[in-house]
């Protein structure tokens, strides 16, 4: 028999974490005789990609930060692991929780399992069947060592158990990004961001682009550019752009453009939200956003050839287009004229993952 659980220790490092980890934060905090600490890598260090997260999702300031900073995988992964293992050495909890596919999350699990600390992995199972992503690395990784599987969604099960996992280690809590989703909505509407970029009430494109594939070749980012240019003749097209896709962006002949695309600032996570939940469509390549327009029921393209949460295109109003900016614009036409829907539900996308996830740990429950 395992022992109890009295102490965790939960390990962030990027945006996607942060969404991930709040409603755990609640949850647990309603709980008596439960240490929860938790300890930010750094592996986001611009406050306006991590500050200020924390504070529209109402978390406290980190214990603990790493202070890591940007670098390459390997790099990156490396020093968390070095100033980690010292921090879950002297602080031994009975749990280490990491989120989502990040490289803190396999470092961190890396670590703990060293260590010889259980591990219960958020947003388990998940697979794009293409090991060219490095966050494809970092999520079999992490399921290979986690002793708890926090499953997102039924195919995240078929995936675990195709790979061997026990079932007794898998448990189907849901997607704790919709518990962030829904408790957020409220205050995110109520910023009225589309109207202050003067777009409330009619028909516009948010797009997010980041990934390696998207955005490291000047040539593949200026095409999608000028397609979603051409786009933004019929539709305003608004863009906060990544600080990572903004880099390469400058470098080009078209950084001093005046095409039709406008070109933002990243925004607070309750911004974006907020712009997010009354747009027209929406272009990404970030697996949280097609979660997001699935649940809202706002059309959906990403600009990847797969994608690691399929259930966003079976249920939900996601769709997969190449990185090629002619048939984004027709793709983004035909989305446009078809149309918002009433969603879907998905299973166990109802707000209350995180209520799942400490009910597992600290109840001994089974969610099948």
């Amino acid at each position: 028999m395992r022992s109890a659980i009295r102490s965790i220790v939960s390990v962030v490092g990027a945006r996607p974490n942060f969404m991930k980890l709040a409603p755990v934060v609640r949850a647990l905090g309603s709980r008596r005789g439960i240490e929860h600490r938790v300890v930010h890598t750094g592996q986001h260090y611009d406050a306006s990609m991590s500050g200020a997260f924390f504070r529209d999702l109402g978390l406290p300031t980190p214990e603990i930060d790493l202070e890591v900073g940007s670098g390459t995988h390997a790099k990156q992964t490396a020093v968390i692991m070095e100033r980690l293992e010292p921090v879950l050495a002297a602080q031994v909890p009975d749990l280490l929780l990491v989120y989502g596919d990040v490289n803190s999350t396999v470092a961190a699990a890396l670590v703990g399992a060293k260590l010889g600390i259980r591990i219960g992995h958020v947003e388990a199972g998940l697979r794009s069947g293409d090991r060219s992503m490095p966050e494809e690395i970092n999520r079999i990784v992490t399921d290979r060592l986690a002793d708890f599987l926090f499953a997102p969604s039924r195919e995240a099960i078929g995936n675990l158990l195709a790979e061997g996992e026990p079932v007794e280690e898998i448990q189907f809590v849901g997607n704790v990004m919709i518990d962030s989703l829904a408790a957020s909505l409220p205050a995110a509407t109520a910023l009225n961001v589309p109207a202050a970029f003067g777009v409330a009430g009619r028909p516009y494109t948010v797009v997010t682009l980041h990934r390696p594939s998207n955005v490291d070749d000047p040539a593949t980012l200026r095409d999608l550019i000028e397609g979603l240019d051409r786009l933004a003749e019929g539709c305003p097209v608004l863009f906060p752009m990544h600080p990572r896709t903004r880099e390469v962006f400058q470098g080009t002949s078209d950084a001093r453009r005046n095409g039709g695309v406008r070109m933002l600032e990243p925004m607070s996570y309750l911004e974006m939200l907020g712009l997010v939940a009354s747009a027209a469509l929406v272009v990404t390549d970030s697996g949280g956003l097609q979660e997001e327009t699935s649940y809202l029921g706002v059309p959906c393209l990403t600009v990847r050839p797969n994608t690691e949460r399929p259930v966003t295109c079976t249920l939900g109003t996601n769709r997969l287009v190449t990185p090629d900016g002619a048939m984004l614009r027709e793709a983004a036409r035909a989305s446009l004229e078809a149309g918002r829907r009433e969603p879907r539900p998905i299973e166990r996308w109802d707000g209350q993952a995180a209520e799942r996830i400490v009910a597992v740990l600290l109840d001994g429950a089974r969610f099948d």
